[in-house]
C-alpha cells in the first residue's frame, strides 16, 4: 500500500458508528439463491470520523468532525412522492434514532443510561458532510447539518437535478436535497469507463458556484485522484494519509467509500452500498439479478459489472501483504452492527 506510506509522522484519526434508522430488504432483491420470502430489517449505519485538526468552521476547535452518510430521514413525508412509494415497499423503516439524534445522545440513549446532555451538536459541530451516494436512505436530513460543507462524488448534483436515464428518473431525487452553497463535488474521475453499461446517462459534473461558502480542510485545492493500492482512484482528504475517499463505481453515479487510518498499522474501511450483504463479499453468494421491465435484467447497481470490479478491488485490498488490518463495515450490516454497539458513539472502532 505504498500510497499510504509517508515521511512525516502518522496521522490518526478516531471513527465512531451511528445509528441514522433502519429498513428492511427482500433477500431476493440482493443475493442469488436467495429464500424468495425471506426479510431482513438492517441498520443505515453513519459514521463519525474526528480528525485532529483546526476545524475549518470552527477556529476555537481543535478537531475536525466529519460524519459519512446520514441515513433515513426521521420524516418520511419529506420525501418525494415516487421516494415515499419506495419507502412503503421497505417496510418496516425505522427512522428514529437517527444521525443527528445519535451524534448529540450517543448509543447508550436506547439503554436510558443518559441524560439530556449534547455529546455533539449536528448544526453546530459537525465540520463536512461525505455522503457515499444520494439514494434515499442515505441522504438522511441535511438541514441538520446548517453549518457543514457537504462533499459528493462526481455527477452528484446533476443526478439529483436530472436523473440518469429510465431507471433512475428525477422524480426518484430532490434537486434541493443538498445545500447549494455549501456542497462541493469530488472531480471527475480521469478516463472513467466503469459505467459502460450506461454511458449515455451518466450524469456531468458540477463545479462549486464562485460564491460558495463551503469550508475543506487546506488540501482541497489539491485534492486528485491517485492510485492507493489497487485501487485505481483515491483522494487524500486530509493531505496526510489519514482519510481517503476512494472511487467506488458500480452501485450508483458518483458512489464513494472511506479508507480511515486509526492506528499505526490498522485501517477502516467504510464500503457504503458496494454491496448489501457481507457473504457477497466474502464470495458465499453473489449479486442477484431481476428483470428490470424492459425484458433484460438489472440488479440494485446501476452497473452490476463495474460493481463486481469494487469489490475484488476491496477484497484484494484486505488481503494484499501490505502488513495492516484493514476492516471492512457495509452500511446495512445487521451482524456487525448487533455485535459491535460499544463501538457506536461515543465508542470508538
Amino acid at each position: 500500500m505504498e500510497a499510504v506510506a509517508n515521511t512525516k509522522p502518522p496521522v490518526f484519526v478516531t471513527v465512531s458508528a451511528l445509528d441514522a434508522g433502519h429498513l428492511t430488504l427482500p433477500e431476493h432483491l440482493f443475493i442469488t439463491d436467495a429464500d424468495p420470502e425471506k426479510c431482513n430489517t438492517v441498520p443505515s449505519l453513519s459514521f463519525l470520523i474526528q480528525h485532529p485538526s483546526p476545524s475549518p468552521s470552527r477556529p476555537s476547535s481543535n478537531v475536525t468532525n466529519l460524519v459519512f452518510d446520514l441515513g433515513i430521514k426521521r420524516d418520511l413525508d419529506r420525501y418525494t412522492p415516487a421516494q415515499q412509494e419506495h419507502t412503503a415497499q421497505r417496510q418496516p423503516v425505522i427512522t428514529e434514532p437517527d444521525c443527528a439524534a445519535s451524534l448529540r445522545y450517543g448509543a447508550a440513549k436506547e439503554e436510558g443510561v443518559t441524560g439530556e446532555e449534547v455529546l455533539l451538536d449536528p448544526g453546530k459541530d459537525v465540520d463536512i458532510a461525505v455522503i457515499s451516494h444520494v439514494h434515499w436512505d442515505h441522504v438522511g436530513t441535511p438541514s441538520d447539518f446548517s453549518g457543514a460543507t457537504f462533499a459528493v462524488g462526481s455527477g452528484t448534483l446533476d443526478l439529483l437535478k436530472n436523473g440518469a436515464g429510465h431507471l433512475y428518473p428525477a422524480e426518484l431525487f430532490n434537486d434541493d436535497e443538498l445545500p447549494a452553497d455549501r456542497t462541493v463535488e469530488f472531480p471527475p474521475v480521469p478516463g472513467s469507463s466503469e459505467y459502460a453499461e450506461a454511458a449515455s446517462d451518466i450524469p456531468k459534473n458540477t463545479a462549486a458556484a464562485p460564491d460558495t461558502q463551503a469550508r475543506l480542510p487546506r488540501s482541497a485545492d489539491r485534492w486528485s485522484w491517485q492510485p492507493l493500492g489497487g485501487f485505481p482512484h483515491a483522494i487524500d482528504f486530509f493531505g496526510d494519509g489519514s482519510v481517503y475517499v476512494v472511487d467506488s463505481p458500480g452501485h450508483l453515479y458518483g458512489h464513494v467509500n472511506l479508507l480511515a487510518r486509526i492506528g499505526d498499522r490498522k485501517y477502516v474501511y467504510l464500503g457504503g452500498d458496494c454491496c448489501h450483504d457481507t457473504r457477497i463479499l466474502s464470495g458465499e453468494t453473489g449479486i442477484a439479478m431481476y428483470g428490470d421491465g424492459k425484458g433484460g435484467l438489472r440488479s440494485v447497481h446501476v452497473d452490476t459489472n463495474a460493481a463486481r470490479r469494487t469489490l475484488d478491488r476491496i477484497k484484494s485490498f484486505v488481503t494484499e501483504k501490505n502488513e495492516v488490518e484493514v476492516e471492512v463495515v457495509l452500511a446495512h450490516d445487521a451482524g456487525w452492527r448487533a455485535g459491535n454497539r460499544h463501538r457506536f458513539w461515543p465508542g470508538k472502532l
